[in-house]
């Protein structure tokens, strides 16, 4: 096929070119302009979208005056060291081709960087971003080191000048901690691997007090490895207090931010890890020189204490005491006996005011001043003259007896 194409309607030109012919026909257009097999697009990302399930990413470049759809498949997706963001601005690289069956024509992109910082930079954003917002940074989470470690772990190369350093600063602070070296790799794709297996034997075999982890200074490239996310989460779970010595001060990793402690050099870190065993003395010989302080005051006042007690007069004249204990025992008994007699009479008084209380209420007494008590045949007394009915039986009782009567007849006053 030519490269004019008949724009006639079909009506009158059967020959017509469907959709599909056309849309390939601009395809191979395109594919074949060799120009468009390699270009540079610089813009803003939006409408990202991760397709999980695939691993593919799908997205839009755009700038003031247009919009560019744009694809990267799972296989250059997996090479990137960063994930592209909505408002990013980057450089994609890639081809321009066309979609038949949607007609649009888009870039297909093998390969992107940040326009104007690198892609280890954002990675490295990215996953601190992530990380602390897990709480994985957060200070209350860290554990302190240890005082006085007997074992000290290092994770780093066997044959760096990090193990070196550390080796004689530890040998010339506190020789008498014993170092274990998990050699390592500590750059590359295969470091990040054998670091994590340093950190999981050392929490495994439990064979060490704390540990070191780091390597010397180098680029960004370099230290990466301590930029992964599994050493990261390992490092978090250690449940060994960890120092992370990665590099040079002014270097920082992920590692750092997720150990325990963070020293700026591997020289540093073995500094933090041991105490230097001349000032670990003056320490030991103050503790001793204040505890030897007490004793001795503490002996001196149990001393004087015993002194006293020797010169007293139960230890000189044990007589003397007795006698005045015995006094003591004699008062003591006096006023018991006085206390008796006293609260015996206060009870007799109170008794005696009882009695004359009940004899007051008892009616046998009022008998005794020469009156008499009215009962019943029940044995009722007879308060008023409502008690009692003609022919009733009653019982006068009176001094030295009682007597039988019959009630005749009822007068009540007047009034």
């Amino acid at each position: 096929m030519n490269n004019q194409i008949n724009l006639q309607t079909p009506e009158k030109f059967p020959g017509a070119l469907t959709v599909t012919q056309l849309n390939e026909y601009v395809k191979r257009i395109i594919d074949g302009t060799p120009q468009l097999n390699n270009v540079y697009v610089k813009g803003e990302i939006s409408n990202f979208k991760n397709h999980y399930s695939t691993g593919h990413y799908y997205f839009t470049l755009k700038d003031e005056g247009g919009q560019l759809r744009s694809v990267m498949f799972k296989s250059a997706a997996a090479k990137m060291q960063f994930i592209p963001e909505d408002g990013m601005k980057v450089t994609a690289h890639g081809r321009i081709s066309s979609f038949v069956r949607d007609g649009t024509y888009q870039l297909y992109c093998d390969a992107m960087e940040p326009d104007g910082i690198g892609a280890l930079y954002v990675a490295f954003e990215q996953l601190k971003r992530k990380l602390e917002l897990e709480g994985l940074f957060d200070p209350a989470r860290k554990r302190p080191l240890p005082k006085i470690p007997t074992r000290v772990g290092i994770i780093t190369s066997a044959t760096g000048a990090a193990i070196r350093d550390m080796i004689n600063v530890c040998g010339r602070r506190f020789p008498y901690a014993r170092l274990i070296l998990f050699p390592s790799l500590v750059q590359g794709p295969d470091a990040p691997p054998q670091l994590i297996a340093g950190m999981n034997y050392f929490n495994a075999t439990r064979s060490v007090d704390v540990i070191i982890i780091g390597r010397g200074g180098g680029s960004i490239e370099d230290l990466w490895a301590f930029n992964d996310e599994g050493l990261a989460r390992a490092v978090a779970a250690s449940r060994i207090p960890v120092i992370s010595a990665v590099g040079h001060e002014t270097d920082f990793t992920i590692c750092d931010f997720v150990a325990d402690r963070r020293a700026p050099t591997p020289s540093a870190a073995a500094e933090l890890a041991v105490p230097d065993t001349a000032e670990l003395k003056r320490k030991i010989s103050n503790i001793i020189t204040r505890e030897a302080d007490v004793i001795g005051a503490m002996l001196r006042l149990r001393r004087e204490k015993l002194e006293s007690l020797a010169n007293s007069r139960a230890m000189t004249d044990p007589g003397n005491l007795i006698e005045d204990k015995r006094i003591l025992l004699d008062h003591l008994s006096d006023r018991l006996r006085l206390a008796e007699d006293r609260d015996l009479q206060m009870k007799k008084a109170e008794m005696a005011a009882a009695a004359g209380k009940l004899n007051a209420l008892n009616p046998l007494s009022v008998i005794s001043r020469g009156y008499s008590a009215v009962y019943r045949e029940d044995g009722a007394l007879v308060k008023k003259i409502e008690d009692v009915e003609p022919g009733d039986k009653v019982a006068f009782k009176t001094i030295g007896g009682e007597a039988l009567c019959t009630v005749d007849e009822i007068r009540k006053n007047n009034g």
